[in-house]
């Protein structure tokens, strides 16, 4: 397996970001790690006729920016092992893609730091071979769920496959459709969030909405109002990192379970949620070889069933 890291890519959706911030956002890197490859001179900046640029962590891109990363990759996270896990399931596959169900406390892929069990791994580990694009660490993965997301997840399984799905979740043609518990009832019962989505200024995991953000666009509908909770249904336009958890949280209504952006210990320990309850649901595109449109569904797991049970039986 590869022992660097490469990346080419243009800075259009990532304009106005500084560089370290845009090369952490397009590799799913902590900023600290991308701070370190452009100090060590491991990313070049090009204009739009291929002019060299200074490459400063600082540096902010336009959108005909054209930022290259080469780099040796960490040693954690390009030793990727099969691996058993427990509730990890493959829905569907054929020669060029394959559906997974994901359970909570699986990452998509590798990253620093993280040690515990990746799809990647998981897809090792069953017998699926998957595309060879993208970083050592991250081959076939098109789109991302939180590690204490589950739900639906798409991988490639050919360079063709990698390269349709990259871009029809780019173009927003993917239907992508989540099903979340959030503290409170949202007001109005079904609406669009708008606001942009960044890093959070404290603190480095963390996003928040904020002035200059990335576009950041989230639909949603009351399935169920309990009093203290609601289900909801969403459907994402965008696809930001933590979009439905700061969305929802920015309204004071946080997901349930999810402590990191505000949702109440007490009534997360009631409903015995060790997590944030947000599951995605259901996942729907054109096949990017046959062309066909292809849909796919996920039940709830127990934790979040168990949840979801105790408000409708009202013991909360």
């Amino acid at each position: 397996m590869s022992e660097r890291v490469h990346a080419d890519f243009r800075a259009d959706a990532l304009a106005g970001l500084r560089l370290d911030a845009a090369v952490a956002e397009f590799l799913q890197i902590p900023r600290t790690q991308a701070t370190s490859w452009i100090k060590e001179g491991y990313v070049s900046l090009f204009n739009a006729t291929g002019q060299s640029l200074k490459a400063a962590k600082s540096t902010k891109l336009t959108a005909t920016d054209r930022v290259v990363v080469d780099a040796p990759a960490p040693r954690d996270i390009t030793d990727v092992k099969p691996q058993v896990v427990d509730g990890f399931r493959v829905v569907f596959e054929d020669d060029d893609l394959v559906v997974v169900d994901k359970p909570a406390g699986v990452a998509a892929h590798p990253s620093p730091g993280w040690h515990g069990p990746t799809v990647v791994g998981a897809l090792m580990g069953a017998g699926v071979r998957v595309s060879t694009s993208g970083a050592a660490e991250r081959q076939g993965i098109v789109h991302r769920l939180d590690v204490g997301t589950s739900g639906l997840m798409v991988v490639a399984k050919n360079e063709q496959a990698y390269t349709v799905l990259k871009r029809a979740f780019k173009e927003r043609t993917v239907e992508k459709v989540y099903h979340t518990l959030v503290q409170g009832i949202p007001d109005p019962l079904k609406g669009t969030i708008d606001a942009p989505i960044g890093r959070h200024p404290g603190h480095e995991w963390r996003f928040a909405v904020v002035d200059g953000g990335r576009e950041s666009v989230t639909h949603y509908e009351v399935l169920e109002a309990f009093g203290p909770a609601a289900l909801v249904e969403v459907h994402l336009e965008t696809g930001r990192t933590h979009q439905i958890r700061v969305h929802f949280s920015a309204l004071n209504h946080p997901c349930a379970g999810d402590l990191t952006y505000g949702a109440d210990p007490a009534m997360s320990a009631n409903l015995g949620l060790t997590r944030q309850w947000l599951h995605a649901h259901k996942l729907g595109f054109d096949h990017p070889v046959t062309g066909a449109y292809v849909e796919f569904e996920s039940d709830y797991p127990q934790d979040l069933d168990f949840a979801l049970e105790s408000l409708r039986d009202g013991h909360f």
